[in-house]
């Protein structure tokens, strides 16, 4: 009996290569055409890694998830993203305050002003898996790009201290302006920022040298810092001046300021503070302290376009992944507003831990 080839290109057909038909006289031939299928699969597999080599990687989905740090309670309370109800809490060390995400974003850095220690916690098991010390009351923390550095400041040393998450150890200290604060690191990972909120001064820090190579004098007790998603400025809040510097990072100089006023609030009442702004660089929100307020700006223009009253003030900022969210941490009310960003509105108010502090948002 002769077979004669009837699939594409003058090979069998697939089913004819299968079970003992091979056997009957087109076993040479099954093999081309496997050969064939195996270079179509490995080409169409260069095709996707291609694609997706174009289009970037994506981002992994959350926990989904809000983490705030309570200060009073020694505790994280958690908040589900989509529906804002509160899910559980997991207790840390003392004084909770600041916190971030590792660069693969598994764990959850919680700086402890009262236990001289950041505490990890595991994101999956939601506990936690190790304890770093660092130093004298330590205030605020920034990652290293790589996630190996924590650097945070140590408020009643005048210093900011780079710790080894590895070793556990500090490895290098910097003298600062009294009482500092804020730390920001940039992208590249060669520069640090410090605030010292009694000299009223932005330290720019050469990392790899540990020295300051310029202050930069701002308005009455900087606090809080963001770089802008282009890297060509650096924004800090100052406090007791109720404004955000706007520094040019090419120069380290201010180049401009942005003041705020509430209606029915002294200005000594406006106190910002955080601050957190959309990956386009096109809008920032700022909270405005006991003002009780959110101010939502453009970028552009330095123009507070619109005013949200929150809760008793508003501290800690956040967005969830689409920008659709703006969690607030108002620290007098012990509780969390969720303010849709599009409408400018405060959506509902939700009871956290006493004082809460800061808000991370895994979603």
């Amino acid at each position: 009996m002769s077979l004669k080839p009837e699939g594409p290109g003058g090979l069998p057909p697939l089913s004819r290569c299968q079970g003992g038909l091979a056997a009957a006289g087109v076993a040479q031939d099954c093999n081309r055409r496997g050969a064939r299928a195996m270079a179509a699969a490995t080409s169409l597999a260069g095709l996707v890694l291609m694609a997706a080599v174009a289009t970037g990687p994506a981002q992994a989905a959350g926990t989904g998830l809000v983490y705030v740090s309570s200060e009073k309670d020694n505790a994280i309370t958690l908040l589900d993203a989509k529906t804002q109800a509160v899910v559980g809490t997991i207790a840390t060390c003392k004084r909770p305050r600041h916190m971030q995400l590792t660069p693969d974003r598994e764990r959850l850095v919680v700086t402890c002003s009262d236990s001289n220690r950041a505490d990890l916690i595991d994101l999956k098991t939601r506990k936690t898996v190790d304890s770093i010390p660092l130093g004298e009351d330590p205030e605020l923390l920034d990652l290293s790009p790589d996630g190996k550095l924590i650097y945070v400041t140590n408020e009643d040393d005048a210093q900011l201290s780079i710790v080894d998450i590895a070793s556990r150890k500090v490895i290098k200290t910097i003298k600062t302006g009294e009482e500092p604060e804020g730390i920001k690191v940039s992208r590249d990972g060669k520069l640090a920022y410090v605030t010292s909120e009694v000299a009223n001064m932005v330290h720019v820090i050469d990392t790899a040298s540990g020295k300051i190579i310029k202050n930069v004098q701002v308005p009455n007790r900087p606090r809080r810092f963001l770089i802008t998603p282009d890297d060509k400025e650096l924004w800090v809040t100052s406090e007791l001046a109720g404004t955000v510097s706007i520094i040019d990072r090419a120069d380290h100089t201010v180049k401009n300021e942005i003041r705020f006023e509430v209606k029915g609030f002294r200005p000594n009442d406006i106190t910002p503070v955080g601050m957190v702004m959309t990956r386009d660089g096109k809008t920032a929100w700022i909270g405005l302290g006991r003002a009780n307020h959110v101010a939502r700006v453009d970028v552009a223009s330095r123009k507070v376009e619109s005013l949200v009253l929150v809760g008793k003030r508003a501290w800690g900022l956040a967005l969830n992944r689409d920008e659709s969210l703006l969690f607030v941490a108002n620290g007098l009310s012990d509780d969390v507003s969720v303010v849709d960003t599009s409408a400018a509105k405060a959506l509902r108010s939700v009871k956290v831990g006493r004082v809460p502090h800061t808000v991370v948002v895994d979603d």
